[in-house]
């Protein structure tokens, strides 16, 4: 199966939410199947067929997550970073302030999505296909 080094290898290509379509088509192939990433302190699961499973370390210093969530707001975030605007680190800082706490990606449907703290879906987003 796939490790974090292939994964992490593949991430390093990502600079900004423009690059997100072409990593997932890249970790598709090695076989991830689902992942799961925390925003406070971007540690995610990697999930494969037959459950395989895997984790990464957190990447960063932990952040506080708003304990209100502000969708609106997220989504205007979500669309500067998708658009380039914002770098990774920004973009989980952005999250926390807008009370998302972590994400969702499901290869098979080309899903990503968002959850506040209480488990409320905040925002369900189809990746595009490149």
């Amino acid at each position: 199966m796939f490790t974090v080094d292939q994964i992490e290898q593949a991430h390093s290509k990502v600079k900004s939410g423009a690059d997100f379509p072409k990593y997932i088509q890249e970790i598709k192939a090695l076989g991830v199947v689902a992942f799961e990433t925390w925003v406070n302190d971007s540690h995610t699961e990697y999930f494969g067929e037959n459950n395989f499973r895997t984790a990464s370390k957190p990447k960063y210093a932990e952040l506080i997550i708003s304990e209100n969530s502000d969708g609106e707001n997220f989504k205007g975030r979500l669309k500067e970073h998708q658009q380039g605007k914002t770098d990774y680190f920004t973009f989980c800082k952005d999250c926390a302030e807008t009370g998302i706490e972590k994400w969702i990606v499901n290869l098979h449907h080309m899903t990503c999505i968002y959850y506040d703290k209480i488990g409320t879906e905040i925002l369900v987003e189809q990746i595009p296909q490149v």
